[in-house]
């Protein structure tokens, strides 16, 4: 048995912890088997870039963020696309995967990746997917594993801002990862007690923030804290394509992120001092917390069982918190957003929460 696996796109706390299910359960149910990782994701497929690995390489990485393989970000709008040299990059990972007579291939990523890997199955080549995002937008799975852990980091700085902002009686406006989906920010605004929070699926009106803060200090509150995902939007933008939102801000100021624009704007309109802070990549960084250290675990058992019963074409996923299988072309190019009308954003909105609409 040779199993060939690999981790693509953004890094994550639990890629270490999910391969070593799939390794440690392959382990246990086979004498004989081999498993090659690849390095640098995609890029290690087509180069042929790989090695060997053992079980000590899995040993004592349950806790370990990052991957050990590394990762690299290889768009799938590229991949039809000859690289620099004219390669063929498709045709080489299929050789690459044939050279190194490979039973199956395992993916670790998120939707950009397992549109590749579903790019893969229609090749001929037996392929299983693990979600993996922060971000938990992969279609077919209730839980990506990453996501626990970024809401936890996420959380945590909002909860570090509530004594500065209360002490100065500032506007404080933390900017959570996530640029087409809003699940990290929402939960970990919830989490962490904003006040407002802007995300993706529900452009904001920066009228109504601005009221929204100004309530608030009406009913006596020195301070407000905003969660605000990087992909927030301004209800006038909402929809635009590219060149027509290039066209609207030619003359307008230039700002680092939506959170500084935001900012400028409510300080104008509420005469308050407004902050800006990014926790950024460490919302990916650090030891995945215990809930994806299970579920990674989960995930990969399950894919090592999805392997010795020859059932390929698939990503592994939960549901309703039991695992199960989600056909690679149903995932593949589909996003899972935040419903504006779904249950968490109608509880959030009875305990005063506003989303800038």
């Amino acid at each position: 048995m040779r199993i060939g696996m690999l981790t693509s796109g953004g890094d994550c706390q639990s890629l270490n912890a999910t391969m070593r299910g799939v390794a440690k359960a392959l382990y246990e149910m086979y004498e004989d088997v081999e498993i090659i990782g690849f390095e640098e994701g995609y890029k290690g497929l087509i180069y042929a870039d790989y090695r060997m690995m053992t079980p000590k390489d899995f040993g004592g990485i349950l806790t370990e963020g990052g991957t050990i393989l590394g990762t690299s970000r290889q768009p799938f709008k590229l991949m039809r696309v000859p690289d620099e040299n004219g390669l063929d990059k498709v045709e080489a990972m299929k050789q690459t995967y044939r050279k190194l007579r490979l039973n199956c291939l395992v993916v670790l990523g998120g939707n950009g990746s397992q549109k590749t890997a579903n790019l893969l199955r229609e090749e001929g080549l037996n392929v299983i997917g693990l979600p993996k995002t922060i971000d938990n937008d992969l279609w077919g799975t209730d839980q990506t594993f990453g996501f626990e852990s970024a809401v936890n980091i996420a959380t945590a700085a909002i909860d570090s801002i509530h004594t500065t902002a209360a002490s100065h009686g500032r506007i404080f406006i933390v900017e959570v990862m996530g640029h087409k989906v809003g699940h990290l920010t929402l939960h970990a605004g919830i989490a962490g007690g904003a006040d407002i929070i802007l995300i993706p699926e529900i452009p904001y009106d920066i009228e109504k923030v601005a009221e929204a803060v100004k309530k608030r200090s009406r009913a006596g509150h020195r301070f407000s804290i905003i969660a605000c995902a990087e992909g927030a939007v301004p209800q006038d933008e909402a929809g635009m394509k590219k060149k027509e939102l290039k066209e609207k801000r030619k003359n307008e100021p230039v700002y680092p992120s939506v959170a500084y624009k935001i900012g400028a704007q409510l300080e104008a309109l509420c005469g308050q001092e407004v902050r800006v802070t990014v926790p950024g990549h460490t919302q990916r960084g650090g030891s995945p917390c215990p809930f994806d250290r299970v579920l990674s675990t989960r995930l990969g058992v399950s894919a090592a069982e999805m392997i010795s019963r020859g059932e390929f074409g698939y990503m592994v996923s939960i549901v309703h918190n039991e695992i199960t299988k989600t056909p690679l072309q149903d995932v593949a190019g589909k996003l899972k957003t935040v419903d504006p009308d779904g249950s968490l954003v109608k509880e959030a909105r009875l305990l005063g929460i506003s989303f800038g609409d």
